[in-house]
């Protein structure tokens, strides 16, 4: 059986991503700070298929995650796959964020991102193989206003994935690096993250089902690619911002504060779930299920692209041959 960690596994994509290889009967380190969440995740595994380890930990303490790596281990075995997903972040403009509030976006969100490479490479590198799953972001690429501290973590992370991919194949390496880039997803991000905005925050419309991240996760874990483009907001992002910049900051200035946020006010600053994890019953889905596409074409166009690709040169050879 496959042996898998996963941090961020408590709710949003990372529960999801947990479902996910539960039905493939995998055994699951499950890695986050609220350990009732992780309890549920755990119960959950169990019912599909699989199994799991339940690691209430901080990803922003090393040794911590060094620890859940080393436990994963002597319960399961070696570790095949680590999905480094958690994420904590601050809705807010640049000049209302504390220094405090900076760092701790910063060390769950970018180091947590590197502590658990690193315990996954010290024990996949020896064995030569592997695979590493970074879940970044269309803000990887294209950063926005009121989110600076979480869209300059997912800038490092895919900085920080690209010198170790070098880096693997300058030795020859056979562990894998790869990153999964997300559009906007209904998640319990904008329901527990800390904002101090006039509105509910919201993700940036158009919003897909967590499910659909997994399957992108999933499928990066056991395929042999680079990088996966999830949906196509990903797509305009990425090229909009190498053809236009200049002209992709005007656009998100004026219109980038009312996509993020919903019409219901925001009863003053919201605490949210930053420095210590908040209580209640969040599992994969965020509020926005009415909203949320369940699907991306680019997705499916992209994990079945073998097959199309063939289909595409049949087509063009029949139509070359009717000439």
């Amino acid at each position: 059986m496959e042996v898998v960690a996963v941090t961020g596994a408590s709710a949003g994509v990372g529960r999801a991503v947990v479902q996910r290889f539960a039905r493939r009967g995998a055994h699951l380190g499950l890695i986050a700070r609220d350990r009732k969440r992780l309890e549920a995740a755990a119960a959950e595994v169990e019912r599909l298929g699989g199994q799991a380890l339940v690691l209430p930990l901080d990803v922003a303490d090393s040794d911590a995650v060094e620890g859940a790596a080393t436990q994963i281990e002597e319960h399961f075995g070696p570790l095949d796959v680590w999905v480094n997903n958690a994420m904590a972040t601050v809705f807010a403009p640049v000049t209302e964020i504390t220094a405090g509030e900076f760092r701790r976006a910063t060390e769950v969100t970018y180091l947590g991102y590197v502590w658990g490479t690193l315990a996954a490479l010290r024990r996949m590198l020896p064995r030569d193989r592997g695979t590493i799953v970074q879940v970044g972001s269309a803000l990887a690429y294209r950063s926005i206003p009121l989110q600076a501290p979480y869209c300059a973590a997912k800038h490092a992370i895919h900085g920080f994935t690209e010198s170790l991919r070098t880096e693997l194949l300058h030795e020859g390496s056979k562990v894998h690096v790869t990153e999964v880039q997300l559009p906007a997803h209904n998640t319990p991000q904008f329901e527990w993250g800390r904002a101090k905005l006039p509105k509910q925050p919201q993700p940036v419309p158009p919003i897909f089902q967590p499910e659909v991240a997994a399957e992108a996760i999933e499928y990066a874990a056991t395929h042999r690619r680079r990088e996966l483009l999830v949906a196509w907001p990903m797509v305009k992002v990425v090229y909009g911002e190498k053809i236009a910049p200049g002209l992709t900051d005007r656009y998100l200035a004026r219109t980038g504060y009312d996509a993020q946020q919903t019409d219901e006010p925001l009863d003053g600053e919201r605490e949210g779930n930053l420095f210590e994890p908040v209580p209640g019953d969040f599992a994969a889905h965020g509020r926005f299920d009415d909203r949320a596409k369940k699907r991306s074409v680019l997705l499916e166009a992209n994990l079945h692209r073998g097959p199309l690709l063939l289909a595409g040169v049949a087509v063009l050879g029949a139509l070359l041959a009717r000439r």
